[in-house]
């Protein structure tokens, strides 16, 4: 699977580069188990580290212009594509929902497990998280399968 190769080329600059990052969305329901193929990688950031993820993936691919969506209030979104795999980066994530927008900001503590894709360390955001922001999404079916 392409994505893959991806995400183990990017997790790979990451993780030489020091950045505290995680997956998460679909690629984290993939390693998960909870489903069998994933399209884009999410991939979440301390906002801190934007700048610095943002050079490095900018070596690796293109960055599309920004595309505002109202329902996320999200303060860094950085979509590129790299190797025709999408790449979304976002640091500062926050999802609007019933006017409400809930910061979903990554947290150090919200990593509580590693996957490694051939030796390379993959964070893996927290799948309870995950659970709850797809319902502020309005994606039910996705937060069906994270039921407890």
């Amino acid at each position: 699977m392409k994505q893959l190769a991806v995400l183990e080329k990017v997790a790979a600059a990451l993780n030489r580069a020091g950045v505290a990052w995680c997956l998460g969305a679909s690629g984290l329901l993939y390693f998960k188990g909870k489903i069998d193929h994933f399209h884009d990688i999410d991939i979440l950031v301390m906002e801190d580290h934007v700048p610095r993820v943002k050079e490095i993936l900018l070596g690796m691919g293109t960055m599309a212009p920004p595309n505002p969506n109202s329902q996320y209030k999200t303060r860094h979104f950085l979509e590129f594509t790299i190797d025709g795999i999408e790449v979304d980066v976002m640091g500062g994530f926050v999802i609007v929902c019933d006017g409400v927008a809930h910061d979903c900001s990554l947290l150090p503590e919200q990593i509580p497990e590693t996957a490694f894709l051939n030796g390379e360390a993959i964070p893996l955001h927290d799948l309870g998280l995950w659970r709850q922001y797809y319902q502020w999404m309005g994606r039910p079916d996705k937060a069906a399968m994270l039921k407890a």
